[in-house]
Parts: C-alpha cells; sequence; structure tokens
C-alpha cells in the first residue's frame, strides 16, 4: 500500500521553530507549494539559502558497531539512507543527502548542510523509516532545506504532485 498520506507526516517531522515578529510576505521559493501553512510566520521573508535536491538513487546501510575498548561493550546498529541526485534551484550545491534513524531520542538533531561535501544531513524517528522507502521506490522525491534569517530552518523530504487514481 502507497503511503501518500504518512508524506504529510514526514514534513512536518523535521521542523526547528524560532519566534520572531512578522515580516512582509516574500517571494515563494522554488516547491514552496509544498511547505506546511506558517501561521507562526516564521517563513514570510525570502529564505537566505536553499537546497533542492532531485532524488536519482538510494543506498541503505544498516550498520553494526562495537566501540573500541569503553566497557561496558556498547554495541549500537545504526541505520542510514543516502539520497543522491542533481539540484534543482538557482544557487543549489547539493549532491547529497544522509538520513538517519533514531529510535530512542525524544528530541531530533536539526538539518545541517555542509558545504564541503555538498551533504545534507537529516535526523528522523524510526517509525518513519518504512514510509521514506515506500516513497522512494515509488514517486519522483525531492530533499528541501530551507534557512532564513531569523534562524527558522526548515527541511522536508516530499514527492511532486501526484494524481489519485
Amino acid at each position: 500500500m502507497r503511503l501518500k498520506i504518512a508524506a504529510f507526516a514526514l514534513l512536518s517531522t523535521v521542523m526547528f521553530n524560532v519566534h520572531a515578529a512578522p515580516a512582509p510576505a516574500a517571494s515563494a521559493p522554488m516547491h514552496g507549494q509544498f511547505l506546511p501553512p506558517d501561521d507562526l510566520d516564521l517563513r514570510s521573508d525570502k529564505p537566505e539559502q536553499q537546497q533542492l535536491l532531485q532524488v536519482t538513487e538510494f543506498t541503505v546501510v544498516v550498520g553494526n558497531q562495537r566501540q573500541s575498548d569503553q566497557q561496558p561493550i556498547p554495541v549500537t546498529a545504526p541505520l542510514s539512507v543516502r539520497l543522491k541526485g542533481k539540484s534543482l534551484n538557482k544557487g543549489a550545491t547539493i549532491s547529497e543527502a544522509v538520513l538517519t534513524f533514531d529510535s530512542e531520542s525524544k528530541s531530533l538533531k536539526k538539518p545541517v548542510y555542509d558545504e564541503a561535501t555538498r551533504t545534507l544531513t537529516l535526523n528522523y524517528p524510526l517509525v518513519q523509516y518504512r514510509t521514506l522507502i515506500d516513497l522512494l521506490r515509488n514517486d519522483t522525491v525531492y530533499v528541501q532545506f530551507l534557512t532564513y534569517a531569523n534562524g527558522h530552518i526548515w527541511a522536508d523530504i516530499h514527492t511532486g504532485a501526484e494524481h489519485a487514481r
């Protein structure tokens, strides 16, 4: 079963709010139609930075590691998905996104874009792994990262507009 409805949950998963005074409306970023309503006027100004990637391939890595000589011996099994593709908007340099999944944390790390490696790192709860894989297998997928002067950061993974069957 395709989980189109779950895509909306992805849009709200990685949202970090910083309260700021309302500012005049600015032009919408490319793919702005996929952003949720901005009830707090956090995105009223034009973004300082936008990275928009159309995903063309992905790989899944399920790791298992034992960290050196620590006692007791902690063993972890990190899960990550690496998305590669082509940047779409003017000025974008992004070439890949790395998604990591956390099964225990109540607070996710903020999205980070590294200019040097042209990599966006996103963190999601483990429960969203199946939804993401379903989207990657069945749809055209985009990764978006926006930063604003007021400190607001927005990142999402979304599909393009789809027609109901």
